[in-house]
């Protein structure tokens, strides 16, 4: 049986259904009349008619089939294409199957999807592609700081758009890590660079922001859409500005350094309080830091130096009107040493001078006070040297002292009265008179010990600007002429008493002079432990056993006041022979007064 959707079942069919309408059609032109000629003529109408629709058909179902063969073919050719541009070689071909399908609306059946999917994943594989491309492409630039990158990738990628293998994606995706890589090592190297830029400017006191924008504004980080630039440049602005800001930083420890060394100097010399010196401790904590080691934020600021610096000129300042306090009260010390050891200061560096100096700004003032520490020094050195000579003389001047006293003593018309200490007295007269004899031997002893001592100095031994022995020389002499005086005035007192007499026996007796006169001195005692009147020593007189050295003298002018003392006390003796006899009562007791009622000396 033939079946029912075959060709060849519907070819019957359509051959008898047009036999029936045939025969119908003839029935019905016999029932017209037609003739025989008209029928054939229709009857060949009609076959023409048939003919053309039947051609009609075939072109349509040619033209369909061509249309569908194109398609199919323009398919597997994409496929084809895409295939290869995917690298997916490894899928079944439409054309090995073309002979187990019999129509082309089955192959194109089977050829769309695969179409379909290899245009998915096409386009999936160009947005691969692009994503890489586009990393690529920033990184580059980042790396090459955007300077018209020319990456060999890219640039291959543009060229070879077809391309889009595994293969091709895989060399992309690894061009992609190397780059990645890369930045990651400079973005590290940029980080290392801008800590060490923001370690410095932390330190110098500069601003960080514009320091890192001066190299290049992506390393703000104002934007965060503008990417780092990491690009060669970028690493040499970056190394560029580090040497600069390590140069400034030696620059800036060695003068906050300087500064502080001059600080140091000025507490040092000015007592400067502690908490004064606080205020500086981070100035003072660079001087015994190495300069890798100074990360304090804003200790070389210029704050800090301007600051240091400001105190160091105050201080400097002050220093001024200091060291003038110092040096004079330097000097005084060195004239009080010099008074000490009767020797004479240096005059270049006097009071008067000194000031002069300082004010006109012609000599340092720590200079000036180093030479007057070195003056005192080496008057220390002196007075070591002369402490021998020196106790001497005190012993000699306490032996002139006693002298002194003594002759007071013996002016005393009631030193032998019962009172009250007249036995101390008494016998501080005993060991006066005993001290007074050892003062030749003491004199001498003396001079041989300076001799002695300027021999070996090989220069002379000054006492207040005079020579010594020639104090002592001319003691010796003025002792020996106040002797001769002595003896003088006992022989006039022996030929006065002698006119006495005579005068006496003339014009009759009256009261004696030596009963009227009194020799006692009001201020020449003392009140001893017991309550009694001891007599205090006093300087030097006319009369006094006390040479020129107790007598206090400036040291301007001492020689010149020493001699003119020994020219007074040089001079000639009264001419006692000359005196009318009316006055030698009053002369006798004003030159004489210091023998009467003492025993003589020999």
């Amino acid at each position: 049986m033939l079946a029912i959707g075959s060709p060849l079942a519907t070819s019957l069919r359509t051959s008898s259904s047009c036999n029936v309408l045939l025969r119908e059609l003839q029935q019905i032109w016999s029932d017209i009349g037609e003739s025989e000629a008209d029928k054939d003529r229709m009857l060949l109408e009609l076959e023409r008619e048939c003919l053309e629709v039947y051609r009609r058909k075939v072109e349509e179902a040619a033209n369909a089939k061509a249309r569908l063969h194109q398609s199919v073919a323009a398919k597997e050719a994409e496929v084809a294409t895409l295939m290869a541009a995917l690298g997916e070689l490894n899928i079944h071909s439409p054309i090995k199957t073309e002979k187990k399908m019999a129509s082309l609306k089955e192959k194109l059946a089977s050829v769309t999807p695969l179409l379909e999917d290899l245009r998915m994943k096409k386009e999936e594989r160009m947005k691969q592609f692009a994503d890489i491309t586009s990393q690529i492409e920033k990184i580059s630039g980042e790396i090459s700081g955007y300077n018209y990158p020319s990456d060999t990738m890219i640039s291959s990628l543009t060229l070879e758009e077809q391309d889009l293998s595994l293969r091709r994606l895989t060399e992309f995706q690894t061009h992609l890590q190397t780059l990645q890589k890369e930045k990651s090592d400079r973005l590290h190297k940029v980080l290392e660079y801008t800590n060490e830029v923001h370690l410095l400017c932390g330190v110098l006191g500069l601003d960080f922001s514009q320091t890192v924008s001066d190299v290049h504004p992506s390393l703000q980080r104002t934007n965060q859409e503008q990417s780092t630039n990491i690009s060669n440049g970028t690493f040499e602005g970056l190394e560029k500005t580090i040497s600069k800001l390590k140069t400034e930083r030696k620059i800036r420890i060695q003068k906050l350094r300087d500064t502080v060394s001059a600080l140091f100097e000025l507490w040092n010399l000015m007592d400067t309080p502690q908490a004064d010196k606080n205020v500086f401790s981070r100035a003072i904590s660079v001087l015994r830091l190495s300069e890798a080691e100074v990360t304090e934020p804003g200790v070389l600021s210029i704050e800090m130096i301007e600051q240091a610096s400001a105190e160091v000129e105050r201080l400097t300042k002050l220093k001024a009107s200091r060291m003038k306090e110092l040096v004079m009260k330097r000097r005084l010390e060195l004239e009080e040493i010099c008074r000490m050891i009767h020797i004479e200061p240096d005059a270049s560096t006097a009071a008067e001078k000194s000031n002069a100096l300082i004010d006109s700004g012609l000599v340092d003032p720590s200079e000036l006070l180093a030479n007057i520490e070195a003056q005192i020094t080496k008057a220390k050195d002196e007075a070591l040297s002369r402490k021998e000579i020196m106790d001497r003389i005190d012993r000699w001047l306490s032996a002139c002292e006693e002298e002194n006293w003594l002759e007071d003593y013996n002016q005393d018309n009631n030193r032998y009265n019962a009172g009250r200490g007249a036995h101390i007295n008494l016998k501080r007269a005993e060991k006066a008179r005993i001290t007074v004899t050892k003062i030749p031997a003491m004199v001498d002893n003396l001079i041989n010990r300076t001799l002695a001592w300027e021999e070996e100095k090989k220069m002379l031994f000054l006492y207040d600007g005079v020579r010594l022995v020639s104090i002592l020389e001319d003691y010796k002499l003025t002792r020996k002429q106040r002797e001769e005086e002595k003896r003088r005035c006992r022989d006039q007192k022996k030929i006065q008493d002698l006119l006495l007499t005579e005068r006496e026996a003339i014009y009759g007796s009256k009261p004696s002079p030596r009963k009227t006169n009194s020799f006692r001195k009001p201020n020449g005692y003392r009140a001893n432990g017991n309550g009694s009147m001891t007599p205090t020593p006093r300087r030097s007189s006319v009369g006094g056993g006390t040479p020129e050295l107790l007598t206090p003298r400036s040291y301007s002018g001492r020689q010149n006041g020493y001699f003119k003392e020994m020219r007074r006390l040089s001079t000639a003796p009264l001419n006692f022979v000359a005196i009318s006899k009316e006055d030698t009562v009053s002369t006798y007791t004003s030159v004489c007064g210091s023998e009467l009622g003492s025993p003589p000396h020999s």
